[in-house]
């Protein structure tokens, strides 16, 4: 009996790991972008070595690009940074030289990488996928194992298609219940890593299962993988059912007549057989869960809204090093907290049903005078879809900013920051130490509690809100 995770090793196994080297693993999909590409093509000009697979590799430009309109590069030169803008034009030199397709500016499927590949439908059940940026995980969410690599890995997949890796173990992780209103794939992420700690998926692939999982769309379920590496996981991976191949089924790139159906006949294997063992296995109960808000400086720093900030059970340092840099205090509530800054999007929570959450909240209300809140599609096709839709008038009427896609403030490169001592609420991934900004202060939440922390002035429950 073998699990989704043994099945997609063994199937892609070029040569068998050992004691002294790791597995060769044959890769599927290779996702590139300007960060972490620079080094790998230069890798690939020393050694003579031209790019295996074009055919399998995917790039854009999405960590480094502004959020303001850049349709040339002369444009770019204005508005950008120097570093960012260099990024930008090696990757399209990089491109061009080695031939490989760039979804650049004036292309109707740039976004961010992790939205991009599934919306393509180059993201499919079965797949390995790997990409130099943590959040590849992202893609697991199709039954696929993906996972971020480094910028010399990146460099050994372009000449190769391939790569060295040991075998994690198996982490099944079931949830179950009904998610109770006002309560998002952003809340359960964000739970478990509370549950199981920032390492205690480390050296683990994690399967996430159960009817809580099932009842989920494809939008939520990227986000409950997309974190997977916040709780160390190698790879977050959900087993494709009926829900995964609507979504892929018309894609450009998916399958289509006869192949189509071959493929689906194959993905349909995929779910783990009954029986199937796991190195680790922890159930969870999503139907009591509430919104859940960051209050420290790593993802697993983690509380219920309404809790009060907790003190550390073994006089940590660190602990108190955290508590000190976000201006916190143990025993005080968090909701109530100023708010400088709020951010909807990333590869997290970018995508249209998350845009439509926010809406939801400041549909017919204002962002309050004391807060600045940018909106950010994940790709051109959400912001065109969008825009059909409506949200942009919706989020402009309130007082928010309605951007370009790209990264944006998940990371500070792209001109997008939050100023040193500003508390933002971020429906990103990271809440690290300067991670939008020098000095900033970051609490990760949902696109619905950042949307009633923007309405509210302060750290906000989203279900005074709702309907």
């Amino acid at each position: 009996m073998k699990s989704l995770f043994d099945k997609l090793w063994h199937s892609h196994i070029v040569v068998d790991e050992t004691p002294e080297t790791p597995a060769i693993l044959y890769i599927d999909l290779h996702l590139v972008h300007e960060v972490t590409s620079p080094q790998a093509f230069d890798l690939l000009r020393a050694q003579g070595l031209k790019v295996s697979r074009p055919d399998r590799t995917l790039a854009t430009m999405d960590h480094s690009i502004p959020t303001v309109p850049v349709s040339t590069l002369a444009d770019l030169d204005v508005v950008s940074e120097s570093a960012a803008a260099k990024q930008i034009r090696q990757i399209i030199k990089n491109c061009d030289e080695f031939g490989l397709e760039l979804k650049d500016f004036t292309s109707p499927d740039r976004g961010i990488v992790h939205v991009i590949g599934p919306e393509l439908g180059a993201t499919q059940p079965g797949k390995t996928i790997v990409c130099g940026d943590s959040h590849t995980s992202t893609h697991g969410a199709f039954g696929a194992l993906a996972f971020g690599i480094g910028t010399t890995e990146v460099g050994h997949v372009l000449a190769t298609q391939c790569m060295l890796q040991r075998k994690p173990k198996s982490f099944a992780i079931n949830l179950d219940g009904a998610l109770p209103p006002g309560i998002t794939a952003k809340d359960i992420i964000l739970r478990i890593i509370g549950e199981i700690g920032v390492d205690g998926g480390t050296g683990y692939a994690i399967e996430y299962r159960g009817s809580a999982m099932r009842a989920l769309s494809m939008d939520q379920r990227m986000t409950v993988c997309n974190m997977s590496i916040e709780a160390g996981a190698r790879a977050g991976m959900i087993a494709p059912d009926d829900t995964t191949f609507e979504y892929v089924a018309g894609r450009e790139l998916a399958p289509k007549d006869e192949g189509w159906e071959k493929a689906l006949a194959y993905w349909r294997t995929l779910p783990s057989d009954d029986g199937a063992r796991y190195d680790r296995e922890i159930s969870l109960d999503v139907g009591a869960m509430k919104p859940m808000v960051t209050f420290g400086t790593n993802p697993g720093m983690v509380i219920s809204i309404d809790d009060p900030v907790p003190t550390s059970t073994n006089g940590s340092k660190a602990f108190a090093k955290a508590l000190e840099y976000m201006h916190v205090e143990s025993g005080k509530p968090l909701a109530g907290t100023p708010v400088d800054v709020v951010f909807i999007g990333s590869c997290t929570n970018g995508r249209l049903s998350d845009l439509e959450a926010a809406a939801s909240i400041v549909r017919g209300r204002r962002v309050a005078e004391n807060v600045r809140m940018l909106v950010v599609p994940g790709s051109q096709h959400i912001k065109v879809e969008a825009e059909a839709k409506g949200l942009h008038k919706i989020f402009t009427a309130a007082g928010a900013e309605w951007r370009e896609p790209g990264c944006s403030m998940c990371i500070a490169m792209n001109g997008d920051i939050v100023a040193p001592g500003r508390l933002a609420v971020s429906t990103s991934n990271r809440n690290f130490e300067g991670r939008q900004g020098s000095g900033a202060r970051t609490v990760l939440a949902s696109p619905l509690t950042a949307a009633a922390s923007a309405v509210s002035g302060s750290v906000a429950d989203p279900r005074q809100y709702l309907d």
